[in-house]
């Protein structure tokens, strides 16, 4: 698949994505979608809706990506750390946790909830029961749990096709190694910040 330049996407895609604010690598999967305008925009509506009417902390958002990253493997999702979650906490340290997160003790019980949750609809949705959404009831709200199922649901559809579309080119050099299988966004040397 070729990544479309700017200069051919769509005008009105241009608009909403405002691609001139943003790099390369923030544009991200958007330089494919732009094959197909309407999807583009659709996608770009909903990325946008989950972001601005978000509920869930950023922090508690971004724990749950970058471990859904590292299950879908996606070499680009897990290099960046975005900006509004590190003001609302998110520390490499934090980050490093998420490799054994229910042995933490720097995250809430809420937020291992989360990350329960966010593992098995990305490893084993099928292991999703009852139960598993009375125990998301005990620290969210009905509306909080769309909220993180629709997150995690996107996070997972959108990070393995992502990871087949192999961007790594913009990324710190130890993600574009890929004589590394298996990568983890914990212990990085390097990340990007957006």
């Amino acid at each position: 698949m070729r990544k479309l330049p700017v200069e051919e996407w769509d005008p009105a895609l241009v608009e909403i994505a405002r691609p001139e604010t943003t790099t390369e690598l923030e544009r991200g999967l958007m330089r494919f979608f732009a094959h197909s305008p309407e999807i583009a925009k659709s996608v770009a509506a909903l990325g946008g809706g989950l972001k601005v009417h978000r509920s869930l902390p950023d922090r508690m958002v971004e724990l749950v990506r970058l471990r859904v990253a590292f299950h879908n493997q996606c070499r680009s999702c897990m290099a960046i750390r975005y900006e509004d979650a590190l003001a609302d906490g998110v520390s490499e340290n934090l980050v490093c946790e998420l490799e054994t997160p229910k042995l933490s003790g720097n995250l809430t019980d809420a937020e291992k909830v989360a990350l329960d949750f966010a593992d098995a609809f990305a490893t084993n949705h099928y292991a999703i029961s009852d139960d598993t959404y009375h125990e998301l009831a005990q620290h969210f709200s009905e509306s909080e749990i769309i909220e993180l199922g629709v997150t995690v649901a996107f996070f997972v559809g959108f990070g393995r096709l992502a990871a087949t579309f192999d961007m790594i080119e913009e990324l710190p050099e130890r993600f574009q190694d890929k004589s590394i299988a298996r990568i983890a966004p914990w212990n990085e040397d390097h990340v990007i910040v957006r």
